[in-house]
């Protein structure tokens, strides 16, 4: 475990409000339960899920002003709608009230409300488990998205952006546009991948004819001389 895991717990026990708190526990550990299934490193998953949401104290006035006066930048989406700018304040506060200097951990954090174009494997593993903690119950088609989740991230990366797209468009809330623009890049990505996976696919296929036929073969050989056997006695 990482040395500054437990201060960092106690920080933030007493800066955000208890269900927010659990919520922040519950994202650390399923950031850690996605590293062990996709073999990435458990302390820098760990750290990711519990300085996500370490801005999401500030109302969105707040957030503005506090983004402002650090020269972060702003985008339109974010203007409208600045609850959004938690991500990037909580990069900035894991960088300069945290010491966390990986740069890894720190664009998993500002990116995990919306997503980005070209996201890691520590991008996904928090914007998923942000989405799927054991404490969510909320949002749509959870048992299935946490399903997804162990099965494909990509693919359940793409499933939450469509839910969440949808959701906004229901209730005609503010869309931000790197939303779009991440869901548009995951897909093209799971496009220009899907004839490497037939491909493995079909390896796996002949891989599996091959060991079949010799076991069929063995199995027809040695039926033969159990039978022959038997004719004997």
């Amino acid at each position: 475990m990482d040395s500054r895991v437990l201060e960092i717990r106690k920080h933030l026990k007493k800066k955000l409000d208890p269900m927010r708190f659990e919520h922040t526990l519950g994202v650390a550990y399923t950031c850690q339960a996605l590293a062990m299934r996709y073999e990435y490193d458990l302390d820098k998953a760990e750290l990711a899920g519990l300085l996500h949401d370490c801005a999401k104290r500030f109302d969105g006035e707040t957030l503005r002003a506090k983004c402002l006066s650090r020269k972060i930048p702003i985008t339109e989406g974010e203007d409208r709608d600045p609850a959004l700018l938690h991500a990037k304040l909580g990069a900035w506060m894991a960088r300069e009230k945290y010491g966390v200097d990986d740069e890894d951990i720190l664009n998993a954090i500002a990116c995990h409300n919306t997503g980005k174009p070209g996201m890691s494997l520590l991008d996904k593993i928090l914007y998923v488990a942000d989405y799927i903690e054991p404490r969510r119950d909320k949002a749509a088609n959870l048992p299935a998205m946490r399903k997804l989740a162990f099965e494909d991230l990509d693919l359940a990366c793409i499933s939450i952006m469509e839910s969440t797209l949808s959701y906004l468009e229901s209730r005609n809330f503010p869309i931000d546009t790197m939303t779009v623009t991440a869901w548009e890049d995951m897909k093209r990505a799971m496009k220009e991948k899907e004839p490497i996976i037939m491909e493995k696919k079909e390896e796996q296929t002949f891989e599996s004819i091959k060991r079949t036929g010799k076991t069929r073969g063995r199995s027809v050989g040695r039926e033969k001389r159990r039978r022959y056997k038997n004719h004997r006695h």
